[in-house]
């Protein structure tokens, strides 16, 4: 019997629960990354578009170009109107439909951990980026609780429950991300963590936000109905609100960036 997979069958509510904590964290990354104006984009995996609009908000991009399996992914980004200088398409991250050197950079954002094989996935980007463009990633730090919704994914172990997870849930360390860019022949390879909050106007806010992700979600709707409630009242239990109530969690990230050799 296969066992479940995490799907992205709803682009509003994703967007809700992780395009959020992308944009959080693109601003981060893309200080850090420093582009120049006028590059050509490729988002892999682009979601929801999420990535791709802070790209034309910020980066005055010539060419943003996403690519995602997932058509309600890909229908939402579509709707946001980023006019004619991004497109998107479906397509799979190991097998790009590009020429080589097509771009000056390809990002993966939160996503190198749903490659099957991230290995092919990086090779894929290195090979439709020009000669002294820049490959870049960031991911969840999963094996390390830096995912934004820890506070649940904890409780939930607790209770011998396991959230779904991404099939390649190891590339997310940072020393597997230094290894899959050197490995794939990139020059003056960098890592780095981020760490990004993001502030709930209560405890309900935070836990109907959560169970929007396609991982946490799926696996609560499973469990018998008095376990869920169990789980809900000791994540409570262990969140701190403010004097108004709001709930404050925070996400941490694994990035690295390299260049293709000239």
């Amino acid at each position: 019997m296969a066992e479940p997979q995490i799907r992205f069958e709803d682009g509003a509510a994703y967007e809700r629960m992780m395009g959020v904590w992308s944009g959080l964290t693109a601003d981060i990354f893309l200080d850090w990354l420093m582009p120049q104006p006028g590059w050509r984009w490729l988002d892999v995996g682009c979601g929801t578009g999420a990535f791709s609009r802070k790209l034309i908000e910020r980066c005055a991009p010539a060419e943003v170009q996403g690519v995602d399996p997932s058509e309600a992914q890909l229908g939402f980004a579509r709707a946001r109107g980023l006019g004619e200088t991004a497109q998107f398409r479906r397509a799979d991250a190991m097998a790009l439909p590009f020429p080589d050197r097509s771009f000056d950079a390809a990002i993966m954002a939160l996503v190198i951990f749903f490659v099957p094989d991230p290995a092919k996935g990086v090779a894929e980007m290195v090979r439709v980026v020009r000669p002294g463009g820049v490959v870049g990633a960031y991911a969840w730090d999963l094996l390390s609780d830096g995912h934004p919704a820890q506070p649940i994914q904890a409780e939930m172990r607790a209770m011998g429950v396991q959230a779904l997870r991404p099939p390649s849930v190891a590339a997310s360390r940072i020393e597997a991300l230094r290894e899959l860019w050197t490995g794939a022949g990139l020059e003056a390879v960098e890592t780095r963590q981020i760490t990004a909050s993001r502030t709930f106007a209560d405890f309900e806010d935070f836990w109907t936000t959560s169970l929007m992700g396609s991982a946490i979600g799926p696996t609560i709707a499973g469990m018998p109905p008095q376990d869920a409630a169990r789980l809900k009242d000791r994540v409570r239990a262990g969140l701190s609100p403010d004097q108004a109530g709001r709930v404050t969690c925070t996400g941490r990230a694994n990035a690295v960036k390299g260049r293709v050799p000239a």
